[in-house]
């Protein structure tokens, strides 16, 4: 297949380089060093969206936080699960490259009928989320610092102190949708990973 010149831009080497940076900034979006979420790291700038059929949770909390980019600070609902299972992952990301146009990175991994996407410590930082949800033994109102039932928060994240925080032994997600500043996971593990990055826009929803 021969390489098509855009701007000067031959396509075949700017995939070359710019799979690994997006898949480094967002893709997964997954830190795989100790996991601190919000302020320990500075998120790309970049929103990516997130789809899932079903996601199974142990040990959840729910708090309030804050983001910092280049562009300032970002509020966000941080998302915290001891374990986590998911069928049928999709994670997307648009990059506007300057001349050349819009450039998607779509992931999808653990499709119904195989392995399910597994994830240990994870967190995830949203600022949008639309599923159906099932808590079990579910505490609403409880101080983010007293949180028991779910990992808790990271040392380094940006919130307010013994501000409201909800938490719950188990939850089950069901059509998810959801729009994320950045997701870290102490392990996360893709079955049937499979990676597509084409020029224009191509997200998840």
């Amino acid at each position: 297949m021969e390489s098509l010149a855009r701007g000067g831009t031959r396509w075949k080497r700017f995939a070359v380089v710019m799979v690994p940076s997006v898949a480094a900034t967002a893709a997964i979006g997954v830190a795989l060093s100790q996991g601190a979420l919000a302020a320990s790291f500075s998120v790309s700038g970049q929103q990516f969206k997130v789809t899932a059929d079903k996601l199974d949770g142990q040990g959840f909390v729910q708090y309030g936080a804050v983001d910092t980019n280049k562009s300032g600070q970002k509020p966000v609902a941080v998302v915290g699960m001891n374990s986590a299972k998911i069928t049928n992952l999709c994670q997307s990301v648009v990059v506007p490259v300057p001349v050349f146009g819009d450039v998607s990175m779509k992931l999808t991994a653990g499709k119904a009928g195989g392995p399910r996407v597994e994830a240990k410590k994870l967190y995830i930082d949203a600022d949008e989320l639309k599923t159906n949800a099932t808590f079990n033994n579910i505490d609403i109102g409880v101080s983010v610092d007293k949180t028991t039932k779910g990992p808790g928060p990271h040392q380094g994240d940006k919130y307010l102190k013994d501000s409201f925080a909800q938490q719950a032994e188990s939850v089950a997600f069901t059509d998810v949708k959801q729009r994320a500043w950045a997701t870290t996971a102490g392990t996360f593990k893709l079955s049937g990973l499979n990676m597509a990055v084409k020029k224009g826009k191509s997200e998840c929803y």
